[in-house]
């Protein structure tokens, strides 16, 4: 399974939002410090949730790393993140 694939049902379980963008840049950052040939290491993520409701952006930031946080660790070098309440 990809690394987005993955990283869309995790974040689909854990929030239940209604709106989920997992997107691979990689192709923007070829050359950069941590990217692969294969690519999937550069990520932007897209998201509102109700589950965001009353929480920062950076608190928002943390809960989206904690459930990708083995894809982190894996291979994905870098993860925009664009979070809001739903």
């Amino acid at each position: 399974m990809s690394y987005r694939s993955r990283m869309t049902e995790k974040l689909a379980a854990a929030f239940q939002p209604t709106r989920l963008e997992v997107i691979d840049e990689s192709e923007k950052h070829h050359g950069h410090g941590g990217s692969h040939a294969e690519g999937e290491t550069h990520f932007l993520i897209r998201i509102a949730a109700p589950a965001f409701a009353g929480t920062s952006r950076l608190q928002r930031h943390r809960m989206i790393n904690e459930v990708v946080r083995d894809e982190l660790a894996e291979r994905v070098h870098a993860l925009s993140i664009e979070a809001e309440p739903a």
